[in-house]
């Protein structure tokens, strides 16, 4: 067997050999897939058998027969591959609450197997794949942000903390999103204080600092600052905008803003405004 596992479905095919030799059991297309009888068989035959399954995408029955490989040779290098390729196998079919519980009984199992950086790497990108949009509950993007960290810090210079770190920037990026949305939320409602602390959580997180959503949290406190008639707070804001994003069209709002009020920021826009951002100005 090659030590290497199966990539997760963004990467290019398998990336795991076919062990020499296989049983092939016969399936019945379009009826209940049966369990399988138990039955003592060469381990070989089970896993090339559960991994042709795998070629052919029959995910389900894959599952069974690396099921029978760890039931039967438990505690063996087949039985830890075995594992690993559940994981997979679960995850390729969307199950992923099943992948994960693969994924932690790996961990339980085989601690210091260098097989478990796969299982820890899989288990946050079960929940990364299920984070949906800024208006949901943000609960599968904590776990992946918790995730993909742990991953990172405990297998540095590998593949796997090489992807992690990259989807850290997109989770947070999502993280920040939702902050921005509840902000604008609040500011529609008329709460402006509330919405403050919304979009200061953005810009005093370092992590969310260097998101796409920085620009407008900024512009947005130049906006509730000159509600609550705080215009040297607003200057302020504009003027870090005015620093970091002189080209943003965010920052040619908050300019037009501030000389409307009377203020004259120190910075001129390069950027030019646009249409499109007064229409999703609340107000």
């Amino acid at each position: 067997m090659r030590s290497s596992l199966p990539a997760p479905k963004f990467r290019t095919g398998l990336i795991l050999a076919l062990v020499i030799g296989s049983t092939v059991v016969a399936g019945c297309s379009g009826q209940r897939r049966p369990r399988l009888v138990y039955e003592e068989r060469p381990v070989e035959a089970l896993y090339n058998t559960g991994y042709q399954r795998l070629e052919s995408k029959r995910w389900a029955d894959a599952v069974d027969y690396f099921q029978e490989v760890e039931r039967q040779h438990p505690y063996s290098e087949w039985s830890r591959r075995a594992i690993l390729m559940q994981i997979y196998a679960y995850y390729q079919n969307n199950n992923y609450p099943e992948a994960q519980a693969a994924a932690d009984r790996f961990i339980q199992l085989f601690p210091g197997n260098s097989g478990a950086a796969y299982a820890y790497y899989m288990k946050a990108l079960c929940n990364f794949e299920r984070i949906t949009d800024v208006g949901r509950d943000q609960g599968y993007a904590e776990g992946a942000l918790q995730g993909l960290r742990d991953v990172a810090r405990r297998y540095p210079g590998t593949s796997y903390a090489i992807d992690a770190t990259v989807k850290i920037d997109m989770v947070n990026d999502q993280l920040a999103g939702k902050e921005m949305s509840i902000g604008r939320y609040y500011q529609r409602a008329g709460q402006p204080l509330a919405a403050l602390n919304r979009y200061k959580a953005v810009i005093d997180n370092e992590a969310f600092q260097r998101t796409s959503h920085t620009p407008e949290a900024l512009y947005r406190l130049v906006e509730v600052n000159l509600t609550l008639g705080l215009k040297d707070e607003a200057m302020r804001n504009g003027a870090v905008l005015g620093f970091n994003y002189p080209g943003s069209p965010w920052y040619a709002e908050a300019y037009a803003l501030l000389t409307e009020e009377g203020a004259r920021p120190e910075t001129a826009p390069t950027g030019q405004r646009e249409s499109w951002l007064r229409r999703i100005i609340p107000g």
